[in-house]
């Protein structure tokens, strides 16, 4: 059986972070890392609202790509 973490691990092994971060961001508990993972995931889906805040949307997905590495790397 395959878990959700499992499923993001698979995600980021594969490159696949935009999967990896969608994943993620609907867990309920993300702790230290859960305002870049969400913030990415956001830059993600509406990367003109992020940029008409004035972020950087390719900073937050790097962010969110090292939240996760930190979150649930090996």
């Amino acid at each position: 059986m395959k878990t959700k973490i499992s499923i993001v691990r698979e995600h980021m092994a594969a490159g696949r972070w935009q999967e990896a971060i969608r994943v993620a961001a609907r867990f309920p508990q993300l702790g230290a890392e859960r305002a870049a993972i969400l913030d990415a995931h956001g830059a993600y889906t509406n990367p003109r609202f992020f940029a008409q805040l004035g972020r950087d949307v390719e900073t937050l997905k790097r962010a969110g790509q090292r939240a996760l590495v930190l979150k649930y790397g090996d």
